[in-house]
């Protein structure tokens, strides 16, 4: 059996916030996973060159297919995000014949700023390309490369130009529900912390917020004594 390949977005001013991310995963999975870091430091054929990034994996998420050799599927998630159901839930929800798979949202923010002051602006697709089913040998996702990565814009990227639309699949919004915008669900999959983790004290009680703590405590102190369950 072949892991499912996961790769998490990896920003080292919220380093908390990746192991947190992966350590839900594993917990709730019922099949072998490959959990990769996007971390800018771990690549040799790309170089960061935008500089209107609010993370360090705004750009590298794009690179999967590329790391995959353009073979089979893969999982990109950022990693503001906890996982509350089995990520293999996910895994079967592909569509042999899309390039990718999101949560189409359709919204505007709360707030024009968000985790360190980073601005958090409204535009079309936003928060589509955080969570990714990717179909890395579509023939389509073969134009990324790290140079035209490199040289495309932030636009042109996170609303998947160089794909057709209807080869965009779309998943249930509990696969990429924003509690922070949307408010509470107890039946999302997946809670992403668009604005800001809950690392972070201005969102530290921030709706679900509390989930993520004890995910947190979870990660650093693991369930020897299965205080949690």
């Amino acid at each position: 059996m072949k892991p499912i390949p996961i790769f998490i977005g990896y920003d080292p001013r919220e380093a908390i916030a990746y192991h947190t991310c992966a350590n839900s995963i594993i917990r709730h999975a019922s099949k072998p996973v490959s959990i990769i870091p996007l971390a800018l430091n771990l690549f040799d054929d790309y170089k960061e060159t935008h500089t209107d990034g609010s993370n360090h994996f705004i750009y590298s998420r794009f690179l999967v297919p590329h790391l995959m050799d353009y073979l089979g599927w893969a999982i990109f998630m950022d990693g503001d995000m906890i996982v509350r159901d089995d990520i293999v839930k996910l895994w079967e929800l592909r569509e042999m014949d899309k390039d990718v798979m999101v949560v189409k949202h359709d919204y505007e923010t709360k707030m024009t700023t968000k985790y360190l002051g980073s601005k958090n602006e409204n535009y079309p697709r936003k928060n589509w390309s955080s969570v990714i089913l990717w179909n890395c040998n579509s023939h389509p996702n073969r134009v990324l490369k790290p140079d035209y990565i490199q040289k495309a814009t932030g636009a042109h990227l996170h609303r998947f130009s160089w794909i057709k639309d209807e080869r965009i699949g779309e998943l249930p919004a509990e696969w990429n529900w924003l509690p922070d915008e949307y408010g509470v669900n107890p039946d999302a999959k997946l809670l992403h912390y668009t604005l800001g983790t809950p690392s972070f004290h201005e969102f530290a009680n921030t709706p679900m917020g509390s989930e993520w703590h004890r995910e947190r405590i979870l990660t650093e102190y693991c369930e020897q004594h299965d205080i949690f369950k």
